[in-house]
């Protein structure tokens, strides 16, 4: 068992990392941020800001600001990334991450969205991903995640995102 954060650097998933490593702070069941990458898709890892704009696209740079960034929020979070094809077909993400889960045996995925569940289901990759079967789902709405007293005390998360940022780590959206 484990908890599962679907990680793209966006200010929603870094929140839900924020959360998952809370609730690991009482469960201790270890945390990993999974990023799914396009392969080669060079505009789609500029526009998510996993590399800078003038920065040359290789898998390896991409992994290691990634990694980068999951490591300056949550330095005991396991990192993983899976690819897909460069114009994945439309829901391919989001099986990856419901495929990844199911394999993992995640009891809580954690997915950072301003719209699961607020959408048509078609189209929302957040609510396909909440769909997925044996695992519960945690919704965080907000980029800054509310302020719970026992989770806090477990894992304070004043000051995380802002130092992450300060430390150079890349994926500040």
């Amino acid at each position: 068992m484990g908890l599962l954060v679907p990680y793209d650097g966006s200010a929603l998933s870094k929140a839900a990392l924020i959360r998952a490593e809370q609730f690991d702070a009482i469960l201790d069941e270890g945390v990993t941020a999974l990023t799914v990458i396009p392969e080669s898709n060079r505009q789609y890892a500029r526009d998510r800001g996993w590399i800078g704009p003038d920065e040359t696209y290789t898998r390896a740079a991409v992994v290691a600001n990634l990694e980068r960034s999951v490591s300056a929020i949550s330095p005991n979070a396991v990192f993983e990334f899976v690819t897909v094809g460069r114009s994945a077909p439309y829901g391919t993400i989001a099986n990856r991450i419901r495929r990844y889960a199911r394999d993992a045996d995640v009891s809580i995925l954690f997915l950072g969205s301003e719209n699961a569940g607020r959408m048509v289901g078609s189209l929302s990759v957040g609510s396909a991903v909440a769909s997925g079967g044996g695992y519960d789902t945690m919704i965080v709405s907000q980029p800054v995640p509310s302020k719970i007293e026992a989770l806090e005390e477990a894992f304070p998360s004043e000051g995380i995102l802002r130092s992450e940022t300060e430390s150079g780590a890349k994926l500040s959206r």
